[in-house]
């Protein structure tokens, strides 16, 4: 790279609109949509689309609500005629639904494009011609008068041939190519020569590109109004703008644009496009849609739209793309995670959407809550929390969360990799015996008592390495009949820190789950966990557990000492 850029680019000019009013501008509607997949998004493939590619794409593009789609390019080659007569001769098109072709301002290349045009019920014919100093300069060698003969002359064919098809619909989209980079004057004359030739009054489409983005999104915004001010008293002018994505603000300058008074916008499905990409019309869609204003096209299911859009166009979506990656819902960071378990924590159906880190409800999309929050090394408690409660209906207390979480952190710092829920909730059983814990066969007698005097026995047999030890303990629940059992049996001291308890489930396979924090033989402060449909088999079974893990973690310290020694 050049240590002083300068000495070979050149800065955009700006305009100096001084009396500007988009800035101020609020968008409050949708403009209208073009789809241009079938043609720039097409042409900008490694390998273009097939036959049944492009009509799945023209598919799509209908049932997502477009209703102005550029088709393509007929007099380009034989197979992009042959798909619009499809289109056309099979009535794959609805009746809200108006096509539109793309050619560039050369006589037997507009007269093909007519033809292939034949039996439409409605069409848009778009001709277009560079206008800006380099290419009218040095790749036409064309001088401005020169050029605005070519545009009387080429929209004026147009007008001819169709004419002599009144059966159509017509009307005219023309483009002064590269406008971005092109004096307002010259392009305001080529617009102006395209409206005498088609004829004042009818309707017609000027469209204004960013052919390949030269500016600051304020610097097109500055033209867009420069040249929507010359057309505001004209209702048969729609003005319509097709940014490019050179310098990464297609987006923004479409969304400017719109402040600006454009009318239309046109893009592709996820920015494909030549170079950098066209204009992400999902990306302005959902935009919108964000801001409380009704998109008019429909992304409901969008990971099966991005599905087609990668069969058609043979291209991935990134997972960061916005609204539709895999992982754009996604967090890893444990502050965002535990900010947006708090969130949906409190949140009722209805209430306006506000939950930290996600701009937009997934389920809008046809997302789930599944890849919301997803672990890894960076992630705390709150996201691994959240999995296991809403993929297994484990509610974890907060310090059981804490503890469990150096379980966690213990595995990922040698795996280095991401843990699904399956993967967290296969630790959690591992962790806190879950699958091992057997069942202790009991029976619960509750003895007469005043108040505090009541008591119950209980009385069961105790799984205990390779043998079954009766137990019986008296006290003023199971669980302490339990613990007093534990104690004259096994020899160990257990005492009751915290408990918790809920349901996972309804009806017949309700199942109850236990959570005990214990302290056991004044030496371990830890947490067991049981899980049975019934309640008091639960809190055995977590008493149990944290016994189990408490002599583990004996044997774990002897067997450190032992080597030490």
């Amino acid at each position: 790279m050049l240590k002083q850029p300068q000495a070979k680019y050149r800065a955009f000019a700006p305009i100096g609109l001084k009396d500007r009013t988009w800035p101020d501008a609020v968008l409050t509607k949708a403009p209208i949509w073009l789809s241009t997949d079938l043609r720039d998004g097409n042409q900008a493939l490694i390998e273009p689309m097939d036959l049944d590619r492009k009509l799945r794409m023209f598919d799509l593009l209908v049932r997502i609500g477009f209703k102005e789609i550029e088709v393509g390019f007929p007099a380009a080659s034989q197979v992009e005629f042959d798909f619009l007569r499809k289109l056309i001769d099979e009535e794959r098109i609805p009746d809200d639904v108006t096509i539109q072709v793309m050619t560039p301002a050369r006589e037997e290349l507009i007269e093909r494009t007519i033809e292939s045009l034949r039996g439409a019920r409605k069409a848009i014919v778009h001709v277009y011609n560079a206008v800006a100093p380099v290419w009218r300069e040095v790749v036409f060698g064309m001088t401005v008068p020169e050029v605005m003969a070519l545009i009387d002359r080429s929209v004026g064919q147009v007008k001819r041939l169709t004419d002599a098809q009144p059966q159509t619909e017509w009307v005219l989209q023309y483009s002064p190519e590269v406008f971005c980079m092109a004096e307002l004057e010259v392009s305001l004359q080529a617009c102006e020569t395209a409206i005498m030739a088609w004829g004042a009054g009818r309707p017609i489409i000027l469209n204004l590109p960013t052919t390949v983005e030269v500016s600051t999104p304020n610097g097109f915004a500055d033209q867009i109004e420069w040249m929507c001010r010359r057309f505001a008293d004209r209702p048969h002018v729609v003005v319509s703008v097709h940014p490019h994505n050179d310098r990464g603000t297609g987006t923004a300058s479409a969304e400017f644009a719109l402040m600006a008074g454009a009318h239309r916008v046109e893009g592709c499905l996820f920015g494909n496009g030549e170079r950098t990409g066209n204009l992400d019309i999902v990306n302005v869609a959902l935009n919108l849609y964000v801001q409380g204003i009704t998109p008019n096209l429909d992304f409901s299911d969008i990971d099966a739209i991005r599905a087609e859009v990668e069969h058609c166009n043979q291209l991935p979506v990134h997972p960061r793309h916005p609204y539709a990656g895999d992982l754009v819902y996604t967090s890893f960071s444990g502050s965002h995670q535990d900010a947006i378990k708090k969130a949906f924590a409190i949140r009722k159906e209805g209430d306006v959407w506000a939950i930290p880190y996600l701009p937009i409800d997934p389920k809008d999309l046809g997302r789930s809550y599944e890849a919301v929050i997803r672990v890894n090394s960076q992630s705390g408690k709150g996201g691994m929390a959240y999995l296991l409660e809403s993929e297994y209906g484990i509610e974890m207390p907060r310090r059981l969360q804490i503890e469990f979480m150096q379980t966690v952190q213990r595995v990922m710092d040698v795996a280095g990799k991401e843990l699904s829920a399956a993967d967290l909730y296969a630790l959690f059983e591992r962790e806190y015996g879950l699958k091992t814990v057997q069942t202790l066969q009991h029976r619960v007698i509750e003895e007469q008592g005043d108040g505090a005097s009541a008591s119950v026995v209980l009385r069961g047999d105790l799984p205990w390495g390779d043998e079954i030890r009766r137990v019986e303990g008296r006290g003023n629940g199971p669980i302490d009949a339990f613990i007093q059992a534990l104690a004259e049996s096994t020899g160990h001291a257990i005492r009751v820190i915290d408990y918790h308890q809920h349901a996972i489930g309804a009806g017949a396979d309700a199942q109850a789950v236990a959570y005990l924090e214990m302290r056991v033989d004044d030496r371990h402060t830890l947490f067991g966990v049981g899980i049975d449909p019934n309640i008091v088999s639960a809190s055995l079974k977590a008493i149990v557990s944290g016994l189990a893990r408490a002599r583990a973690r004996n044997a774990s310290s002897a067997q450190s000492d032992t080597v030490a020694a």
